[in-house]
């Protein structure tokens, strides 16, 4: 992987590959760039594609004191590196589109965004607890990673327990378990929840929010309520899963969004 250095001094990989108008791309919890393999060749035709590890994941350097401030500054600088000063697109999934939405607040050279359901919580979905982010960090702090992991489903993204343990059966979990030390980073991003709407009626970047057809309500709720927050932005429902929409109809819309 290429190496790009953030402002604080942090060191962040990142893959190039493609040909075309740039699109950065990033992902949300649990995840690093490799969320994006199968993506990436369908996209490659058409841009050319960055997708990095945010920091603390991968072959990304960290810090000892997080600040969501900090990871505005390693998009920006992927941006930046990705640009050469000139705008350009990104995408981001989860919280990866919180971080590109506050990035883009910040004022980073970006032309066009994408984002795949922000996870905000609206009015009439359960917020988690005021101590979760101390209870998350007390398990990491004693190494309880799986237990950590579980946590996070379960009382910020809502899982059942049946749920969380199809997740714990499935091929992901040992990379979740490994990831589990940054899901704090993913919950300062969500805050308390609650979308800013004051603050992204400021956005005078070209906008396009996805959503799945088979996502949870909630989500489908936040991905509704961001594409009503920022201005002239559009909201397009794809077909697809739980938070998720596959590879192969993503691609085509994302070509269409940020060529077009």
């Amino acid at each position: 992987m290429q190496k790009v250095v953030s402002r604080d001094g942090t060191t962040i990989a990142y893959k190039k590959a493609g040909q075309g108008p740039p699109l950065v791309m990033l992902g949300g919890g649990f995840r690093d760039h490799s969320i994006f393999d199968s993506l990436v060749p369908l996209l490659t035709a058409h841009c050319t594609t960055y997708v990095y590890d945010r920091r603390g994941r991968g072959q990304s350097g960290d810090s000892p004191h997080y600040a969501i401030a900090r990871e505005v500054e390693d998009l920006t600088a992927v941006i930046e590196e990705a640009g050469g000063g000139e705008p350009v697109a990104v995408f981001g999934g989860s919280t990866g589109g919180i971080l590109a939405l506050e990035t883009v607040l910040a004022g980073a050279p970006v032309g066009k965004l994408a984002v795949l359901e922000p996870p905000y919580r609206m009015p009439g979905f359960r917020r988690p607890a005021e101590d979760f982010t101390e209870r998350l960090t007390s398990l990491l702090a004693q190494e309880r990673r799986g237990e950590a992991a579980e946590f996070f489903l379960a009382n910020l993204v809502g899982f059942s327990q049946e749920e969380i343990d199809q997740w714990k059966n499935g091929p992901m979990w040992a990379a979740n378990e490994a990831l589990a030390h940054t899901l704090p980073y993913d919950a300062a991003l969500c805050g308390d929840g609650r979308l800013p709407a004051e603050r992204f009626a400021t956005i005078g970047v070209e906008t396009l929010v996805i959503g799945s057809d088979h996502t949870g309500g909630w989500l489908a709720a936040a991905a509704e309520a961001t594409a009503a927050a920022v201005p002239g932005s559009r909201l397009q429902i794809l077909p697809g899963v739980w938070h998720k929409v596959p590879p192969e109809v993503l691609a085509p819309a994302l070509v269409e969004f940020v060529t077009g």
